[in-house]
């Protein structure tokens, strides 16, 4: 398993080495990359990777980074403080980005 070192390093990482070079931002029902002015749903992307930092002293500081490609190609990263349960998304967004599905974990 790769290091990934802290939050910072890892988005860094991600992008330089892996080529998630793009921001989303998660809505309701679906991610935006509003460099790009797109929206994607829940069945227009796949979510690659799922790294989890814990806070060292705060439980505050809890963060979820998702590495996801969309279908027409564009590699990004998704961050989450909390995990996808404690925003306001739709139970089929929730259930795409659950840490709990069959995908690896680092």
């Amino acid at each position: 398993m790769k290091d990934y070192g802290t939050l910072s390093q890892a988005i860094n990482k991600l992008k330089l080495e892996e080529g998630y070079e793009y921001d989303f931002n998660l809505l309701d029902e679906h991610l935006e990359l509003k460099s790009e002015d797109e929206k994607f749903g829940v069945h227009e992307f796949d979510v690659d990777k799922v790294l989890r930092f814990e806070g060292m002293s705060n439980p505050d500081d809890n963060a979820i980074l998702y590495a996801i490609t969309t279908e027409n190609g564009r590699k990004g990263t998704l961050v989450d403080g909390y995990g996808v349960s404690s925003g306001q998304v739709s139970e089929e967004m929730s259930s795409k980005l659950d840490l709990k599905q069959n995908r690896p974990i680092e």
